[in-house]
């Protein structure tokens, strides 16, 4: 005959079994119902520059595929270099979720210095998971990408005449497969790393 304590140890381990069952499954489907809000919406307009394996890239390179897009220069002394490594942290996570249809776009505010081969030694100081997957653009006049910046992503780039640096934004941008900026994110400090990594799943399906 089984005792009451057997009873008791019996229906506990199916309670712990149970509970454990429907936390997994609350968190399966938090995960598979997350859905991208975008909080801006601004079209890049059309381009065609050069990025740093002398190869002539346009909008619609990045057609049916979203990206990211921020904006440097080789020669800058304060957050050009924090938020290039910080965008190779977030590839890293890209790659480890499986996220494979991207791009990662950097926009050289000092184009006169930032040649092909000056932006191709630039991203070799960095840890790159896939270089394949990077676009530094140059080729073009300093006052067209002040425009370009301002019209197409609402940021500022601005050179300044007493030195040899740039004054521009420190955000990352997030672009949909449709050319159109739909969200930005801090790339310096504080990082959204897992919630930029889960808007590109987002994007990357639909």
């Amino acid at each position: 005959m089984i005792s009451w304590r057997e009873v008791y140890t019996l229906l506990r381990r199916k309670w712990i079994v149970l509970v454990g069952l429907l936390v997994i499954s609350s968190l399966l489907t938090a995960c598979g119902s997350y859905k991208f809000e975008p909080e801006m919406s601004i079209d890049v307009q059309d381009f065609s520059f050069t990025n740093q394996n002398n190869e002539q890239v346009n909008l619609d390179s990045f057609k049916g595929k979203p990206w990211l897009a921020m904006f440097i220069f080789t020669n800058c002394n304060s957050i050009c270099p924090p938020m290039t490594y910080n965008m190779t942290d977030v590839q890293k996570s890209l790659e480890d979720e499986g996220v494979k249809d991207y791009q990662i776009v950097a926009f050289s505010v000092d184009p006169e210095v930032d040649t092909p081969e000056v932006l191709k030694n630039y991203l070799k100081t960095y840890s790159v998971v896939d270089d394949s997957k990077w676009q530094l653009l140059t080729g073009y006049k300093q006052v067209y990408i002040e425009q370009f910046a301002r019209k197409s992503f609402n940021s500022l780039v601005k050179n300044d005449p007493n030195s040899d640096q740039v004054v521009h934004m420190s955000s990352f941008y997030l672009v949909n497969a449709d050319g159109v900026v739909v969200k930005d994110y801090d790339g310096t400090t504080d990082v959204p790393v897992e919630t930029i990594v889960a808007d590109m799943k987002a994007l990357s399906k639909n």
